[in-house]
């Protein structure tokens, strides 16, 4: 019997994001809310102290009065005071003196029943009890034995719901004005956690344009919290910038050095004396080729990351112009430009003298009187186009031009000498270079690069 093997695992959920902003208010909360219970009880303990000290004090004050009463010989009087004159059970008081009893009259006859008299701990003094009245309802009692012959025991009553009726009240109140200060404090702290998170959020914002090349550091005037942070990563920038400029140093010098005896070695080797079967002119090209690939890898690499800057256009174009109407001074032509004054390029302004000057060359060499320049934003990066009214080139012609791998002086003559070295660079930065005919009648040349 074959066992089967274990079916396919399923994918994992990711974790769940730790949000400093839902930590904050989570423990704000939990401390706000204990605070809140710790308030209530304790006032519902102060409370609760207050009305059964009033309470106990009318029944001492009544007490007092019985005392006064039976050494004065009084009892049989009228001693029903307020609220012991009300009927039912509730307030009440009796006197018990040998079997002599006397009662308010709220009892109607019937006795307090005393479950607990508790301890006497200040003779002469009433001292609390527990009890029930003739319908069993719970009363609060205070009790005091006076000596005689016989003595004589005092006893006052209370129902428990004059205790708890107000407590209740009081406490319904209390929960409500706890509650409306509960939502106070959080949406209070709430405003502080997003006041306090606020830095980091333009943080984010600085550290967004920096990476877009809107800026070449973070700004230092920030919270004493956070400016260590950003005294760290303006570091990090710097040792960034300088790690490009070894990287950009190192690829030209090893340019330079590589290419001067590559094209030594591709001249010797053009006779057909020296290399009559082309082995060794194609090992010359094949090592050509790895150079410039492998020096295009490494620039890519030193161009990838947040280094990059942005360069103003309108101004490098205008300078391109003014230098090449006079280098071209005697074919009188006319140079268009039609770029606006606040696009920036994502990209090193040698980088782009360097694709731009090669482009508007080409066009004054071929041009018959009159070169364009246009540019626009183009999905968060820049698209330029450089057109003549030239004779142009045909499909078959600029996709040769434009091929991948060809030497410089292996371009369609008078025509794209900088054309590969213009793509080669656009391609480091991710963008493209298109050829096609212009509406003025010539040549196009369409540049993109991306954010």
């Amino acid at each position: 019997m074959r066992r089967e093997g274990p079916g396919p695992r399923r994918p994992q959920p990711p974790p769940p994001r730790r949000s400093l902003r839902t930590r904050l208010l989570a423990a704000a909360l939990a401390l706000v809310l204990a605070a809140l219970v710790v308030a209530g009880l304790a006032i519902g303990v102060i409370l609760h102290r207050f009305v059964r000290g009033q309470i106990e004090g009318r029944l001492d004050a009544q007490i007092v009065a019985l005392r006064a009463g039976l050494e004065a010989g009084l009892l049989a009087r009228d001693l029903d005071a307020p609220p012991f004159d009300r009927e039912g059970p509730g307030w009440a008081w009796e006197v018990r003196r040998g079997v002599e009893i006397v009662r308010s009259g709220s009892l109607r006859g019937h006795d307090i029943a005393v479950s607990d008299p508790g301890p006497d701990d200040e003779p002469g003094r009433p001292h609390p009890a527990e009890g029930t009245g003739p319908r069993g309802e719970p009363l609060i009692l205070r009790i005091l034995t006076v000596p005689g012959s016989p003595p004589a025991t005092l006893i006052a009553a209370a129902p428990r719901v004059a205790l708890f009726g107000p407590l209740r009240e009081a406490l319904t109140s209390l929960a409500l004005a706890l509650g409306v200060l509960g939502l106070c404090l959080i949406a209070g702290l709430a405003l502080q956690v997003r006041l306090g998170l606020a830095p980091l959020k333009r943080l984010r914002a600085d550290l967004a344009a920096v990476r877009a090349g809107r800026r070449d550091r973070v700004p230092a005037e920030q919270p004493a919290e956070i400016e260590p942070v950003v005294a760290e990563l303006n570091a990090l920038l710097d040792q960034n910038a300088q790690n490009l400029e070894r990287a950009r140093g190192h690829v030209a010098n090893l340019a330079h050095a590589l290419k001067t005896p590559l094209a030594t070695l591709s001249m010797a080797l053009a006779e057909p004396a020296r290399d009559p079967g082309g082995a060794l002119r194609r090992q010359v090209d094949d090592m050509d080729r790895r150079v410039r690939h492998h020096l295009r890898r490494a620039r890519a690499a030193a161009l990838a990351g947040s280094a990059r800057g942005r360069t103003p256009l309108a101004p490098r174009v205008a300078d391109l112009r003014d230098a090449l109407l006079r280098l071209y001074a005697e074919k009188g032509l006319a140079i268009d430009l039609a770029v606006p004054d606040d696009l920036t390029v994502p990209c090193e302004g040698q980088d782009l003298d360097e694709m731009l000057g090669n482009l508007v060359d080409n066009a004054c060499r071929w041009c018959r009187a009159r070169v364009r320049v246009s540019a626009a934003a183009w999905d968060g990066g820049v698209r330029m186009r450089v057109e003549d009214d030239g004779p142009g080139l045909d499909a078959e012609a600029a996709a040769s031009v434009m091929a991948r791998g060809r030497r410089l002086d292996e371009g369609v003559p008078g025509h794209g000498f900088g054309l590969p070295i213009t793509l080669e660079l656009a391609e480091l930065y991710g963008g493209s270079l298109t050829l096609g005919r212009s509406e003025l009648g010539g040549l196009r040349a369409e540049l993109l690069l991306p954010a």
